[in-house]
């Protein structure tokens, strides 16, 4: 997993990175601005657009139309935003009184439901590193049905709840867990209806933002390696976390050189695994494919990574 080519955006932190239909690749900056990137796969010039600027901080994007964006706003919760003109419109900023913070990634269903995650409860974006500390299992998968104004919880109790998407067949979702390094199975429909389960665990890194290839496996970046002391911490009280959380969020902090990304398949088969140590390009946040490359987003740079997809599978 190499980075052949850094593309800058002119601004910091493109947390996720999605494809439209043409190959040209969305995402959101630190400032709340949503640009979209053309020529991503040659080497000469490319084309950086801003599009809309949310008025908070974009994190996870999901296109429902090539000029209609869902994003989760860590500020604002959960956007409509019309990449025509730039309309921004607010979906849901509040679930039983409570304010949406920390909405994490988001994927919308052919019957207009939308199901997006909550990352952590107790710490805002700016904190994030302290929930993972403190462990505190404060994350949520939620539903907004069509023509609601309010979503209702399916799930709570998550470890740092990140990125989402749907089965091919809409029967479930797949949700990714940080805190837990685990990807999670939420049946929407069949027997085990609103049930949830582990699909894959014990992953080697940190799940962030994934993706689904139309036709093919889901991508799931690795924010960060396995970190053995941070496992040993949450096997101790909560008091010492908390006390670690405080200590956390206030320490300097810059993201080791390692750098994976996982495709896998919907029976949580693993397709491929990428990883690459001392990368120069760092903190890996989102991948997708656009053009033939794997695109990589990142909460850290100020641009997008680009490099070689894999051999296919048989």
């Amino acid at each position: 997993m190499v980075p052949r080519r850094f593309v800058p955006l002119g601004g910091r932190g493109p947390e996720d990175v999605v494809a439209d239909s043409r190959g040209r690749v969305l995402t959101g900056l630190e400032d709340g601005r949503i640009v979209r990137v053309e020529g991503l796969a040659d080497s000469g010039l490319t084309r950086v657009q801003v599009l809309a600027e949310t008025g908070g901080r974009p994190l996870g994007l999901e296109l429902v139309a090539d000029d209609d964006l869902l994003v989760c706003d860590a500020e604002r919760g959960l956007l409509r935003v019309a990449l025509d003109d730039g309309t921004v419109r607010v979906l849901a900023d509040s679930v039983a009184g409570e304010p949406l913070r920390f909405c994490s990634n988001v994927t919308a269903l052919s019957d207009g439901t939308v199901c997006f995650t909550v990352s952590s409860r107790s710490h805002p974006l700016e904190q994030w590193i302290g929930d993972l500390v403190e462990h505190t299992g404060t994350g949520r998968l939620l539903r907004l049905a069509p023509g609601e104004k309010e979503p209702e919880v399916l799930l709570e109790g998550l470890q740092f709840a990140n990125g989402l998407v749907a089965a091919h067949d809409e029967t479930f979702l797949v949700l990714a867990q940080t805190g837990a390094r685990r990807l999670t199975r939420y049946w929407l429909g069949g027997p085990r209806e609103g049930s949830a389960e582990t699909l894959v665990d014990d992953l080697p890194g940190q799940p962030d933002n994934l993706w689904r290839a139309p036709g093919g496996p889901i991508w799931v970046a690795l924010a960060g390696p396995r970190v053995a002391p941070l496992e040993l911490l949450h096997r101790t009280g909560p008091a010492v976390r908390r006390a670690a959380a405080r200590i956390a969020v206030r320490a300097p902090f810059r993201p080791p050189g390692t750098i994976g990304a996982l495709a896998v398949d919907e029976q949580g088969h693993v397709l491929h695994h990428l990883a690459r140590r001392r990368s120069r390009f760092r903190m890996v946040t989102s991948a997708c494919e656009a053009d033939g490359r794997l695109i990589l987003g990142s909460l850290w740079e100020r641009g997008l990574g680009v490099c070689d997809l894999p051999a296919a599978t048989e």
